[in-house]
């Protein structure tokens, strides 16, 4: 775990970037409210994996599909984060999407 959450968070911070000077979207929020999320998720998805050590790949798949919903809800009800549902959805299905691509490379 210890480079997978600086790696998540450098990834995906870039994503955000693009997608709030694309669509005119507070940086700012949007940042601290992906931080907070990936504080949380990346601790369960490693109790996840760490609990089902012989079903990885399954325990993976629904673990980045539940992330995805959870750092979704982060990011639209985060305060001033001015983000629709549907925004908030298609930005974290593009960070964790990046961020998973990138980390499948990492060694466990």
């Amino acid at each position: 775990m210890s480079l997978t959450l600086p790696l998540t968070i450098l990834v995906e911070g870039i994503v955000i970037c693009g997608f709030a000077l694309w669509r005119k979207k507070p940086f700012g929020e949007l940042l601290v409210a992906s931080l907070i999320a990936n504080l949380l998720t990346q601790f369960l998805l490693w109790e996840a994996l760490n609990l089902f050590p012989g079903f990885y790949l399954p325990t993976l798949l629904v673990m980045e599909l539940f992330i995805w919903l959870m750092e979704s809800a982060f990011l639209h009800y985060f305060p001033n984060s001015r983000l629709a549902w549907r925004e908030a959805l298609a930005l974290s299905l593009g960070m964790n999407l990046a961020s998973f691509g990138a980390g499948w490379f990492l060694p466990f």
